[in-house]
């Protein structure tokens, strides 16, 4: 049964991780890639060059918060060079056997993606090390005494690794990285123009103020754009004419729980949790993510970032503390006590 899970996850085409219609909104090319325009460009050189000397890329790192677009340039760098694509995650290599099955079935010059490359396992980060250098792999065979190691040649390949955790990736893996880049958030403008372009695909029309509005409460994320239009389209076809325009964006996104500030049922209920049932804190983050019915890393990793951008928590040493725009943005009264 595990060996199937593990066949799912490195064979895309096999079992899709998304949805026919999730995967045609992914950009196939660099060109059709909105944003990150420092990051296009380095990578542009890099294919061109690995094209020029018809050798694989050199391995790449993409770290960022999660719907960034770490999937779509893996796609991209693969289609780029006409290599064939390979998908696992991280913690989908349990065993060193897992990752060795892999890369003995990469072709020359296939793009192998490793989402979630930081949760990987040091047995298996170890096996990984010279078939990133030297494009060996060391199987061992036998236990005990009689234990012997035999390397095999691999073909080039290009491993890109996405992560939403730097930080947690130890440094020989990190230093055996090419290329190290960072995604950020994405503005407003580059958001209307990928919400324009999923629009087309979708056969969807949305005039430029519904777009602005989809994307003013998208947190700055490709993927929670696209999903917010998917919903607003629902809302357009039964409540309204099917045309998405300011007034049916914001009703749509009142609808499904979607406020001004992009703040979702989750957020808002960290931001309550903090400010009714903990006098605006300092409260812990455990503590916080049980009041709220969720896992911790969730809450790190996921809502957090978009109210720390905000402005309206703050991490301090004693714990997660509710700021004025917090209280203010519930409509609550911060208690006199309370000191900013």
């Amino acid at each position: 049964m595990r060996e199937e899970g593990l066949a799912r996850a490195v064979d895309p085409v096999a079992d899709p991780i998304e949805s026919a219609e999730e995967v045609s909104l992914r950009p196939r090319r660099l060109a059709e890639f909105v944003g990150q325009s420092r990051l296009k460009e380095h990578l542009e050189i890099m294919l061109e060059a690995a094209r020029r000397r018809d050798q694989p890329v050199d391995h790449l790192l993409f770290a960022g918060p999660p719907g960034l677009g770490k999937t779509s340039l893996a796609g991209i760098v693969a289609n780029e060079v006409g290599a064939g694509l390979r998908i696992t995650s991280g913690p989908a290599l349990v065993r060193a056997g897992d990752l060795a099955a892999i890369l003995t079935n990469v072709a020359e010059g296939d793009v192998l993606f490793v989402d979630e490359i930081h949760r990987l396992g040091r047995a298996v980060e170890e096996i990984l090390y010279p078939a990133m250098e030297d494009f060996q792999l060391d199987i061992v065979l036998g236990k005990g005494p009689s234990a012997r190691t035999i390397r095999l040649d691999l073909p080039r390949f290009t491993l890109v690794g996405a992560t939403t955790r730097t930080g947690l990736i130890t440094g020989p893996l990190r230093d055996r990285f090419g290329f190290v880049a960072r995604l950020d958030y994405y503005d407003a403008g580059d958001l209307e123009e990928i919400i324009g372009r999923s629009a087309r695909i979708l056969e969807l029309e949305i005039d430029p103020a519904g777009a602005a509005e989809i994307a003013r409460r998208s947190r700055g994320t490709p993927r929670i754009a696209n999903r917010l239009l998917k919903r607003v389209r629902d809302f357009a076809e039964v409540r309204s004419d099917g045309r998405v325009d300011l007034d049916v964006a914001r009703r749509g996104l009142e609808l499904f729980g979607v406020d001004d500030l992009g703040l979702d049922k989750v957020d808002r209920a960290i931001l309550d949790a903090v400010c009714s049932r903990f006098g605006g804190g300092p409260v812990g983050l455990s503590t916080l993510a049980v009041s709220v019915g969720e896992e911790t890393d969730t809450v790190e990793d996921v809502y957090e970032p978009f109210l720390l951008q905000l402005g309206l928590l703050m991490r301090t040493p004693r714990g997660r503390v509710a700021t004025p725009q917090a209280w203010q943005h519930l409509g609550l009264v911060a208690p006199p006590h309370k000191l900013f």
